[in-house]
């Protein structure tokens, strides 16, 4: 990985993004994010406001930070159920297989059959525009393509010679599939995390730009796209600012996402 140049540089930047969404409030003051200041709407970049100011004198860059945390943190919290509850399910799915593979399978097959904007607009009715409700709302159904990757990684692994022989020396289902089967699908994993991220963090966007995921006064990168978008006409800076960020930060997941694959891929290593 640290060969591809291209892939480090994402790397880098992310960290650098990370680092900033964790500690903006350090960085930059948290009342100029809420804090509404007549005498200072719409200006443009300055040495005070790096990004200008919104249509309430808000301080834009400070708010584009505190934006990408809350994508960042629900794009993290969303890739962790989605990981683990796919990881377990795809794992029991595959180890035993007969009439619990089926089941299990059929289950998948009802919730992915069901519209994902559906599932998230009702979720999102009935238990409100929030960040707990968001993340309900994404993982309902995310975790489904996780399993059945997980289930036809493990199908072939199962038949190994140290899975066999783990099995012959009378190891226990649990301990054969968190000691000899699930390690052996890292690589995966991580593609699988690095490619769910950027999605997580578009999904969470395209859901405020539509007025479906969170909404004012709560602030996540959708959020200011959504009001950047309403103020375009005579401010573009205000859509500018905050969709570059998000077009910056999916870009280089997905770089970084690329990287990763043909590093952890032999046959496409170089």
């Amino acid at each position: 990985l640290r060969r591809n140049k291209v892939s480090m540089a994402a790397l880098v930047f992310l960290t650098v993004i990370i680092l900033l969404a964790v500690f903006a409030d350090l960085v930059v003051d948290y009342e100029t994010v809420i804090t509404i200041n007549p005498n200072e709407r719409m200006l443009g970049p300055s040495a005070q406001h790096w990004f200008g100011t919104d249509m309430l004198g808000r301080d834009l860059f400070a708010r584009v930070c505190v934006g990408a945390r809350i994508s960042l943190l629900i794009a993290l919290v969303c890739t962790l159920v989605q990981v683990v509850v796919g990881c377990a399910y795809g794992g029991i799915m595959a180890y035993f297989g007969g009439w619990v593979d089926s089941v299990m399978m059929r289950v998948i097959e009802v919730l992915m059959s069901l519209p994902y904007l559906l599932v998230v607009i009702i979720v999102m009715l009935v238990l409100g525009n929030s960040v707990p409700s968001l993340l309900v709302a994404l993982c309902v159904t995310s975790w489904c393509n996780t399993a059945r990757a997980m289930r036809g990684v493990i199908l072939q692994l199962k038949s190994a010679e140290y899975v066999m022989a783990a099995q012959a020396l009378g190891a226990p289902a649990r301990r054969v599939i968190m000691k000899h089967l699930l390690p052996n699908t890292i690589g995966i994993l991580i593609l699988n995390i690095a490619t769910s991220i950027p999605n997580y963090i578009f999904q969470e966007s395209t859901l405020g730009f539509l007025g479906i995921g969170l909404q004012p006064p709560d602030t996540s990168l959708g959020v200011l796209i959504s009001l950047g978008q309403a103020a375009m006409e005579f401010y573009p800076l205000q859509l500018i600012f905050p969709a570059g960020a998000l077009v910056l930060i999916v870009l280089a997941f997905n770089l970084l996402g690329d990287g990763l694959r043909d590093a952890l891929d032999p046959k496409l290593r170089k």
